[in-house]
């Protein structure tokens, strides 16, 4: 009899700790949200953007982490189960392969989760630097379109939070004038640049090219390491137009960059479309173009 009433003193003792372990971490959960919005986003460029609006009312989270390739790059399970309590998704909303192919999976995680386009308004271009079909996914790389996204994920985050609407838009306003500011300081660094051809290993500067009087060249066709030939192409491409300088993203191997620049006598220099400090890093790119 008195075992009976031990187990039972023990079991009850066990559900008790139980219970309170379970709110503890309830708890703790609050406290580390701090009552912020949850607010995920496919590339980096993204992460600044909504921090620039969203200030200190959100949290943001990066599927497609630094160095990966957006591309290819598989969303992890533990990525998917934080993604299970964020408010809002900021797709880049083009044909972009992560997008493509996981935003119907990521939106039926969290069918409550708004989802913003943030290509919505954006004048696309074609992607024919890749030999593909549709537009060009790449949008982010120019400051004229970063604005667009900009405002997309301020209308976002006004209906999820509409309390704070002045709070946004005063945030909205301080990021389009340094997105204006980035877009004079890019044309005065490619001052004298105009028409002129970069070769990039991968094709994701045509918004930028566009913008600022570029022709972009790409080494990588289709998604695909080039041939023999292709490089061969390149290397009379290169030559013929006296270009010294192959560009090339750190997602990608520099290898083939590197045997044109050998047979060129130029130099390969890298240069990044996917940093979180958009307006920092775009600034470097300009400044790194400029070199051709």
């Amino acid at each position: 009899m008195k075992k009976t009433r031990l187990i039972i003193v023990i079991l009850v003792l066990i559900f008790i700790v139980s219970i309170l372990t379970y709110f503890a971490n309830q708890q703790s959960n609050t406290t580390n949200n701090s009552g912020k919005i949850g607010v995920a986003v496919s590339v980096g460029p993204e992460v600044e953007f909504v921090n620039a609006v969203g200030g200190d009312k959100v949290n943001v989270t990066l599927m497609v982490p630094s160095g990966a390739d957006p591309h290819t790059y598989e969303p992890l399970p533990n990525q998917l189960r934080e993604l299970s309590n964020d408010k809002m998704y900021v797709e880049v909303g083009t044909p972009l392969e992560f997008e493509t192919n996981y935003m119907e999976r990521l939106e039926s995680i969290n069918p409550n989760m708004l989802i913003v386009n943030a290509s919505e308004g954006i004048d696309l271009i074609p992607n024919t630097a890749e030999n593909e079909s549709g537009s060009d996914p790449h949008v982010w790389v120019s400051p004229k379109n970063a604005k667009i996204m900009v405002e997309n994920i301020y209308q976002g985050l006004v209906q999820i939070d509409p309390a704070n609407k002045e709070y946004y838009t005063k945030n909205r306003d301080q990021y389009l004038q340094q997105l204006d500011e980035l877009d004079e300081n890019i044309t005065e660094s490619l001052k004298g640049k105009e028409n002129s051809t970069i070769i990039v290993y991968h094709p994701a500067w045509g918004y930028f090219c566009r913008d600022y009087n570029l022709k972009e060249i790409a080494i990588e066709a289709g998604g695909k390491e080039p041939t023999s030939q292709g490089i061969a192409n390149l290397i009379d491409v290169a030559k013929n137009g006296n270009i010294k300088v192959i560009f090339v993203e750190p997602q990608y191997d520099p290898k083939s960059a590197d045997v044109v620049a050998s047979e060129i006598g130029g130099q390969v220099l890298p240069v990044d479309d996917l940093a979180e400090n958009y307006v920092e890093n775009m600034k470097k790119v300009a400044e790194t173009f400029s070199k051709v």
